[in-house]
């Protein structure tokens, strides 16, 4: 490819890197075993550059700032993209960069926990955004069916599918791990010996191992190495991620192509007692879904732990539990259990929201109507709109019609309450007047209160186990074997 071209535009750099990326793709589907040796040029490509920019600036992310200081809107306006993208593909190719610290910023979790969040400087997103153009093709020519999170066309709810298929036909114990600060604690070395089974060029190895020793600039203002772990925030942490965690993948994997591939071979095993097992992984979230009893859902802990420590991780003993489906669990924020039908008598597998997610919206909802009075009802309106839209199309492929039923009465009180501590001597005749339609339901400016029992409730198609990537032709999607 011809590297010295001038700068593409976004539509035909676009164009230009779905090529290449269907190409790498194809190769590494095709050879297993190809290790590419060739591909720091195509990081250092314009046209790479310019689509891991314009990424970049789309993300939300893109309105903080690293340690440098450094946006997408003020780089905009200073030099300029082109001048930017022109310098940044100059150190690229004479080997001059090198990444900056991630600035540290702590995220509170329930329980009075924090999660730390790395924010990366936009030179280095960029950089970071350019490596998983070239990098996601190839290895996900590799990665496992069984897992979800932060792949191309695959999302929470083709993995939530997949356990509710299984345990529709007879995976009724479950295996719920729980990883403890995995992006926190990947090794290193396992990561990159991982990575050079497929990446022979060692420029864009030197590259990925500088960020994952970019080291972490932290709220007190120190330096820190990061001897360990994908920082989260980084662009390419995900896809790092999910290659350290295909360990586990690969396990089950080749246990089961070695013992169930087979009808014959599950029921074989079914007569001599032992049990068949099948993983569904998002990310660090994972649940193993097991066909036999609850010892044998028990005594994963040690085999799931020893492939975990291979990699510098390790399972939480106070999350990580074993649960029957009839007693149900949580997963990627859905409740999921085996209820009997009303007025049948049988017994299906539902989902649901979970209560965990039931309380964080409710949260969100409270905050935003205890703001102050000062500001109108439709600025109030519009916030509660962002989060109980968002809440409610995650969640409409569950069974919801109850749970929205409730946040809809919920959302009504608190909008109603900030009314009346807006207007505290109005009375209640005059406050509907002005701030309902049909009597009770509030608008403001043209805003509309969102109704979450609106929402239609969809069924959520299992799409199978061949979920075509951006870089395949479009096939008939497969189903998992099951019995």
């Amino acid at each position: 490819m011809n590297t010295d071209a001038p700068w593409p535009s976004l539509v035909e750099a676009r164009a230009r890197v779905l090529g290449i990326q269907t190409k790498l793709h194809r190769w590494a589907s095709d050879d297993p075993d190809r290790g590419f040796d060739d591909l720091f040029n195509l990081v250092a490509d314009p046209a790479t550059l310019m689509v891991a920019w314009s990424r970049v600036r789309a993300n939300k992310g893109a309105r903080s700032a690293g340690v440098d200081g450094q946006t997408a809107r003020t780089i905009e306006a200073g030099r300029g993209v082109e001048a930017f993208l022109f310098d940044l593909r100059a150190e690229l190719k004479q080997r001059r960069f090198v990444p900056l610290p991630v600035r540290e910023q702590m995220i509170p979790k329930s329980a009075g926990k924090w999660r730390r969040l790395g924010i990366p400087a936009t030179r280095d997103r960029v950089v970071q955004a350019a490596l998983l153009t070239v990098l996601e093709p190839i290895l996900e020519a590799d990665f496992a069916p069984c897992s979800y999170g932060f792949r191309p066309n695959r999302r929470a709810h083709d993995a939530i599918a997949e356990v509710h298929q299984f345990a529709r036909n007879g995976y009724t114990w479950v295996f719920e791990g729980d990883i403890e600060a995995c992006f926190d604690n990947i090794d290193h070395a396992v990561l990159m010996r991982r990575l050079c089974r497929r990446v022979a060029d060692k420029r864009v190895l030197a590259l990925v191992k500088a960020f994952l020793k970019a080291g972490i600039l932290g709220e007190d203002q120190v330096n820190r190495e990061t001897r360990t772990g994908t920082p989260q925030g980084g662009i390419l942490s995900p896809l790092l991620a999910n290659l350290a965690l295909s360990v586990l993948d690969d396990h089950f994997v080749r246990s089961w192509q070695q013992s169930s591939a087979t009808r014959v071979d599950r029921a074989r095993r079914h007569r001599h007692g032992l049990a068949t097992y099948r993983l569904v992984r998002y990310a660090d979230d994972f649940v193993v879904m097991v066909n036999g009893s609850r010892a044998h859902a028990e005594a994963l802990h040690e085999e799931v732990a020893a492939i975990l420590a291979g990699i510098g991780l390790r399972l939480s003993p106070d999350k990580t539990k074993v649960a029957h489906i009839d007693d149900g669990f949580d997963l990627l924020g859905f409740r999921i259990r085996r209820d009997g039908k009303q007025g049948d008598g049988r017994r299906y597998v539902y989902t649901y929201p979970s209560k965990t997610s039931l309380a964080s919206i409710l949260r969100k909802v409270k905050a935003i109507s205890r703001q102050g009075t000062n500001q109108p009802l439709s600025e109030i309106l519009r916030q509660l709109e962002l989060a109980l839209r968002g809440w409610t199309t995650y969640f409409r492929h569950a069974v919801s019609n109850a749970t929205f039923g409730y946040l809809r009465h919920y959302t009504w009180r608190r909008v109603v309450l900030w009314l009346r501590a807006k207007h505290r001597r109005a009375s209640w005749k005059s406050l509907r007047r002005r701030y309902t339609v049909r009597g009770w339901w509030p608008e403001h400016d043209g805003l509309r209160l969102f109704d979450p029992a609106a929402v239609k409730i969809v069924r959520y198609r299992y799409r199978g186990t061949r979920i075509p990537t951006p870089w395949t032709p479009v096939e008939r999607h497969g189903t998992a074997c099951l019995a």
